[in-house]
């Protein structure tokens, strides 16, 4: 069924195409209803406007709290039309009809992420406009309901091809437009008021997300896949800026995130990681970000072929040319120079991803996982602790101490069981998502091999290194295959039952080694 459009309630905090689209609607016959700055900005632009306090003959009160909240209001866009009792009770009432509802929100999420107090984030939470977007979306098969400026040209398009009415197709997409809105909007204030009340799991959870892209296919190509974002704001893929190249795909969202979090946690020098299928095969830090980049290559140069690269300083000319012989899927960096950008703009098909700032490693934000009919919630593994207990019969050197750190950082972005062989900052091996801890070691060690004989070297990169573990060696076969490899210490969270097995073929084998107290699975 169809209804032209007779009268129009617009009522907006986003003014964008406001009067050109009140302009148009005065033009097709439409009687504009309006409040506060709408209205204001409709009268400036010539558009005649009827006050909605003189069209329900009650003023608003209550500083605006109360103005759309009244009956001749939702009368008008819940009345069935081809109802003979709601038309009674409309003509008893002098209830008219509402055809076009066009409303967006207060805005509480921006208010919330400009870090306003609480009484601004209550004042900025919409009442009025969440209860007339219901009441259109529901009574849609008579009235069209906008949420979004974005509409406003379909709007058009509809009423023009159907002489000033929109089509039952139309509307119900409105409609679950609108009703998404609403739910987001109440996601975002459930979510806020749990954070004020310091509630990390509360007893209702709301997720809402905004869709950024409808992506060609998922992790495979026989699934489908979308990329949404929400929550609260992050440095890193949602919000980055792509410069060149083709559309990211699922996977490269992924391994560019993990990444991007990776190499975030070296706020300081300059720092590499290279990722593939959301594994480092890479990560470094250097004096020179072409440098860092060229140590993070060097560690595994067979498996960078075709992975994300993330760095944690502005990309410069020099290692711009130098990542350039490599084919990457994508880089991310939290900006680049104008020779960088010009050298990889030779590149078309490469991503290229601009963040403005690196990610804070401590933010206390959560992650979440879903599995079949629910989802897992967790802290962010954001510690790291400094709290270092030396259980072996040696002390570690200084230089393992550093180098111990920062296998340690790596392996926290490792898939479990995770073991990095580290030497001078920068990864030698690393054993990943492996079912048993001594496997993989037993494949960092080999990595360290390969990676020696690719350099042309004599002698495995894995001596003179030190390994880390994310969670404990539940026997010291991985801790001894390491020590047979070269290494000289081992940072581990310690834990286990074995410990003093573990502690005494450490000291067997002249290891030093310390207790973490802390493990890093990721999974």
């Amino acid at each position: 069924m169809t209804h032209p459009i007779k009268r129009a309630l617009i009522s907006v905090s986003d003014k964008t195409d406001l009067t050109s689209f009140g302009v148009f609607l005065a033009a097709q016959g439409v009687q504009i209803l309006s409040t506060g700055g709408s209205a204001e900005a409709l009268k400036d632009a010539g558009v005649e406007v009827t006050e909605v306090s003189a069209f329900t003959g009650f003023p608003e009160i209550m500083d605006g709290r109360v103005k759309t909240l009244q009956p001749k209001i939702h009368g008008g866009l819940l009345a069935v039309r081809d109802n003979a009792d709601h038309i009674a009770a409309m003509e008893e009432h002098g209830i008219e009809g509402i055809d076009l509802l066009v409303v967006n929100l207060y805005p509480f999420e921006e208010t919330v992420a400009k870090g306003a107090d609480f009484d601004t984030c209550i004042e900025n939470i919409d009442i009025g406009g969440p209860a007339m977007i219901r009441a259109a979306a529901k009574n849609h098969a008579y009235v069209g309901v906008v949420v979004d400026p974005k509409d406003y040209e379909n709007i058009k398009a509809e009423m023009t091809e159907a002489g000033g009415a929109l089509s039952d197709d139309f509307r119900r997409r409105l409609a679950a437009k609108a009703y998404a809105r609403t739910g987001s909007y109440d996601a975002a204030i459930s979510t806020w008021f749990a954070e004020q009340l310091g509630e990390e799991f509360p007893e209702r959870l709301a997720f809402a997300g905004q869709r950024q892209e409808i992506l060609r296919y998922g992790e495979n190509p026989h699934q489908k896949a979308a990329f949404y974002i929400g929550g609260k704001s992050r440095p890193g893929i949602a919000t980055a800026e792509q410069l060149q190249g083709k559309a990211l795909s699922f996977n490269n969202l992924n391994d560019t995130d993990a990444a991007f979090e990776l190499v975030s946690e070296f706020q300081d020098q300059p720092a590499c990681a290279i990722i593939k299928h959301a594994n480092p095969c890479g990560v470094a830090i250097a004096d020179t970000l072409v440098d860092a980049y060229h140590r993070a290559y060097s560690c595994d140069t067979e498996s960078a072929f075709g992975g994300i690269i993330a760095l944690n300083k502005t990309l410069d000319g020099a290692t711009a040319e130098e990542i350039a012989k490599l084919f990457a899927e994508v880089i991310i960096a939290p900006d680049a120079d104008n020779d960088a950008r010009k050298i990889l703009s030779r590149k078309k098909n490469l991503r290229v991803l601009i963040t403005s700032e690196l990610a804070n490693p401590n933010d206390p934000g959560m992650t979440v996982r879903s599995l079949a009919g629910g989802y897992l919630l967790q802290g962010r593994d954001n510690a790291l602790t400094d709290d270092l207990k030396v259980v072996s019969k040696r002390q570690p050197t200084e230089r393992e101490l550093v180098d111990m750190k920062f296998a340690f950082t790596v392996a926290k972005h490792v898939k479990s069981n995770a073991i990095v062989y580290a030497k001078n900052m920068m990864t030698v091996g690393v054993g990943a998502g492996q079912m048993s801890r001594v496997n993989s070691s037993r494949i960092a060690s080999w990595k360290a091999q390969d990676a020696a004989r690719v350099a042309g070297d004599d002698e495995s990169w894995a001596i003179g290194s030190v390994v880390a573990s994310d969670a404990f060696f539940p026997f010291a076969d991985g801790l001894i295959e390491a020590a047979s490899s070269g290494a000289t210490a081992i940072i581990q969270p310690g834990g286990s039952v074995r410990d003093e097995e573990v502690i005494a073929a450490a000291d067997e084998k002249n290891l030093a080694m310390v207790f973490t107290g802390m493990r890093h699975f990721r999974h």
